[in-house]
């Protein structure tokens, strides 16, 4: 597979879906998949039965995946959606950075 361009950690602004606008934190990518876990987004009602984790059982609320191509990183000076690309820097390590206006993504 491709170098990916959204990270863990990375903040993240969801483009299409039921989700569409929200913003939050990538807290998992799922490389097999496509696709990333961000937080406080695609929240899903699960089942479960009673357990040593919780045992009352009941109905939790987790984050589900979402695919990638539905994800953009959010630009760290203006706060945008941008297009992310590759280039190295001064030391010659290659880095990611914003295509709008051409910050360095940390």
């Amino acid at each position: 597979m491709a170098t990916l361009k959204i990270k863990k950690g990375d903040t993240v602004i969801v483009l299409a879906g039921d989700n569409k606008g929200d913003k939050g934190r990538v807290l998992e990518i799922l490389h097999k998949d496509g696709k990333a876990i961000v937080e406080g987004v695609n929240i899903v009602s699960k089942s479960t039965k009673p357990n040593a984790k919780a045992p009352q059982g009941g109905i939790i609320k987790k984050e589900a995946p979402i695919d990638l191509s539905n994800l953009a990183v959010v630009d760290p000076k203006s706060g945008k959606p941008t297009r992310v690309g590759f280039r190295f820097n001064e030391d010659g390590k290659k880095v990611r950075y914003s295509k709008k206006t051409g910050e360095e993504i940390k």
